[in-house]
């Protein structure tokens, strides 16, 4: 865990080199989702102090409604359980909040409604694609004086910041980031034999052994080698990083405009590629077009498919929410392309607020956000909710790893670095490589510019095509892409 602490401290200056943090959930992303905040025991979450969280005890305080979007889903009742004595010591400071659950995944389909009608979640969570759009449409809060008073402002991430931030005013803050990588089941590579001496799994280096890697577990145990998604954005989101590896670039800027770039020959040896996992290699499930960044974790978890991109972000997806032991997940750098191009596309998760939501909200979610421990912060209350965390995962069969560092303050760092190897239940070996590979200067890739989310959807029409039809035209599918990538770049940015 000591070499791992020291990983978290370097990556704060892989980071500083980024234009951005930037899990699904692997939520998806990380940009299609990141991991769900697991949370941990309450009995060590002391009450804040007044002068901790800027709160004012003051009985006659009007009373106010804090509407909790980044509260858990249904399915995750320990998380909940956390929550409610997170309510429970925030209330003993502020008395005159009503903190009401209101469990929100962003979706890019039905947010500007809920917007527009003042429906919105005090504070939510979003994908670092998406702040500028929001920001553009008026439908989220300028916190910039707030965190000014607080002495947040400059504890953040430059990078970051400038994702969250317009002509000088910013108006989000950061959860977390990540960086993808390949999940591994040990159980199936343990059963297709494919582990060293002591006991690791015999992982795939380059795209090309994946396949090989695949094929051999598909054949030894009859499961799929690799889970491909190809329903939602989600899996063009996925692609962009193969393509990458392949020596693409999809989207260009010139002359100040956006300018797509999927039907390459690069691009298009990317996509050939995955059309081979499906007709001429077999190893993946049964049908992809099904598959979107939750049942990747279904499948990874339960023993359907060996193999998964995924994040740090996201370790809780197949272990507490599918029931794979801690132990038996690893996670590993994304392979190589032909050339030995090798990228982590990097993303991450932002806080923001809505609209409508008041200084006194914004200001009782901030304090809320210390008890929870994802405050730049570390008083007492900050690293008890950290340690609560860390805690729960150990309990909810979670693996504790170290976090992307989003915040720059040194005793915020220190405090997760300190936290992670006291809580450590995992052996560290089977995350080095993904540690190792993303510090590592020029691995981190942002997301490609220009509309990420729309050339996803145009990625992932290609994909559907090229695992459901043994004869589809590659190269037309992704000039299509293009075409269609193109006029939206047109339509929504290039004005």
């Amino acid at each position: 865990m000591k070499k791992l602490v020291s990983i978290l401290l370097c990556l704060v200056l892989s980071f500083s080199m980024l234009a951005g943090c930037s899990k699904k959930n692997d939520t998806p992303t990380d940009s299609q989702t990141t991991e769900n905040d697991t949370q941990g025991t309450t009995e060590e979450n002391a009450a804040p102090t007044e002068e901790a969280t800027g709160a004012s005890t003051d009985a006659t305080a009007e009373n106010i409604q804090l509407k909790l979007g980044i509260w858990p889903e249904d399915t995750l009742t320990a998380d909940i359980e956390l929550h409610n004595g997170y309510v429970k010591t925030f209330n003993e400071t502020h008395p005159n909040v009503e903190v009401v659950p209101a469990y929100y995944k962003y979706a890019t389909d039905t947010f500007v409604s809920l917007a527009e009608s003042g429906n919105l979640p005090t504070i939510f969570e979003t994908w670092y694609t998406e702040p500028q759009k929001l920001i553009n449409g008026g439908f989220v809060a300028d916190i910039t004086d707030i965190l000014q008073e607080r002495g947040w402002l400059d504890k953040i991430n430059p990078s970051i910041r400038e994702l969250l931030s317009k002509d000088g005013r910013i108006y989000g803050i950061p959860r977390d980031g990540y960086a993808l990588g390949l999940m591994i089941n040990i159980e199936l590579f343990e059963e297709a034999g494919l582990v060293d001496a002591n006991g690791y799994p015999i992982y795939p280096k380059t795209w090309t052994e994946l396949a090989e890697t695949a094929k051999k577990i598909k054949d030894a145990t009859g499961q799929a080698g690799f889970c491909l998604l190809a329903k939602d954005n989600a899996g063009g989101w996925h692609f962009s990083n193969i393509a990458w590896a392949f020596g693409a670039t999809l989207t260009l800027e010139e002359n100040g405009k956006f300018v797509s770039n999927v039907d390459t020959p690069e691009a298009i040896a990317a996509m050939e590629y995955i059309k081979s996992l499906k007709w001429d290699y077999d190893v993946l499930t049964p049908d992809p077009t099904n598959e979107d960044w939750g049942t990747g974790f279904v499948e990874l978890g339960t023993g359907a498919a060996a193999m998964y991109i995924g994040a740090n972000d996201a370790v809780n997806q197949p272990t507490q929410v599918n029931g794979l032991p801690a132990e038996k997940l690893a996670l590993v750098a994304l392979p190589a392309g032909p050339n030995g191009e090798q990228y982590s596309l990097s993303g991450g998760t932002p806080y923001m607020f809505s609209k409508d939501a008041t200084p006194e909200q914004i200001n009782a979610a901030l304090d809320y956000l210390e008890i929870m421990g994802k405050a730049p912060l570390a008083t007492d209350d900050a690293i008890a909710g950290m340690r609560a965390d860390a805690q729960n995962r150990v309990n909810n069969n979670v693996p504790v790893i170290p976090r992307f560092p989003c915040w720059i303050a040194e005793d915020v760092l220190a405090a997760e670095a300190a936290v992670a190897e006291e809580f450590g239940n995992v052996d560290t070996n089977l995350y080095k490589s993904y540690f190792d590979i993303i510090k590592k200067e020029g691995n981190l890739r942002l997301e490609e510019k220009g509309s990420a989310q729309d050339l996803y959807a145009e990625l992932t029409k290609v994909l559907q095509a090229v695992v459901t039809d043994k004869n589809a035209d590659v190269a037309a599918l992704m000039k299509t892409a293009d075409e269609n990538y193109q006029k939206l770049l047109d339509e929504t940015v290039n004005k």
